[in-house]
């Protein structure tokens, strides 16, 4: 009887594990329920699952029935495996990082065009393709809207021969 008790010990889990395995399952349905419909759809999630989300995003944001129903997600996530949906997540949070690597990588090459002359030389060299003419003419009008505080139409023009020029350099 003695080694029947002990047995029964080691099976019961701590009241506060429950709670941090259930924050857990409620922070995840969070960042889940934070992804748009398509990504939701994207994604390879059980049918359960995927129709408590796209229901909690039909409701009325911080109403008692979103409540309820982010509270029923975590429910039915209990009784499927997370890992797979952890693993999609941290894809898509990588391809969040990268993105946002990548846009601040072309605001600085703007920054530096339009700051510094010699950056021309260094952007012509990486991207050799690139209409000379066009691109001194957006960072000569760049300087002179920031000259005149006016807003920054070519700014966003250089911004924009920048990224297509990134694009298809990736």
């Amino acid at each position: 009887m003695h080694d029947q008790d002990h047995e029964d010990d080691e099976n019961i889990v701590s009241k506060s594990q429950r709670k941090r395995e259930s924050t857990a399952l409620q922070d995840l349905g969070e960042e889940l329920f934070e992804l748009s419909r398509d990504q939701l759809k994207k994604m390879d999630l059980p049918d359960s699952l995927l129709s408590a989300l796209l229901e909690a995003k039909r409701l009325t944001p911080r109403h008692e029935a979103m409540r309820r129903q982010m509270q029923y997600v975590g429910k039915v996530m209990r009784n499927i495996e997370t890992e797979p949906i952890d693993q999609q997540l941290a894809v898509i949070r990588g391809e969040s990082n990268i993105a946002k690597a990548a846009f601040h990588g072309m605001e600085n090459w703007r920054t530096r065009l339009i700051e510094n002359d010699s950056a021309l030389n260094e952007w012509l060299a990486l991207h050799p393709d690139t209409d000379v003419q066009q691109i001194r003419q957006l960072i000569r009008n760049a300087r002179k809207e920031a000259a005149e505080a006016k807003p920054p139409k070519s700014s966003r023009a250089l911004f924009k021969l920048i990224r297509e020029h990134s694009e298809r350099t990736s």
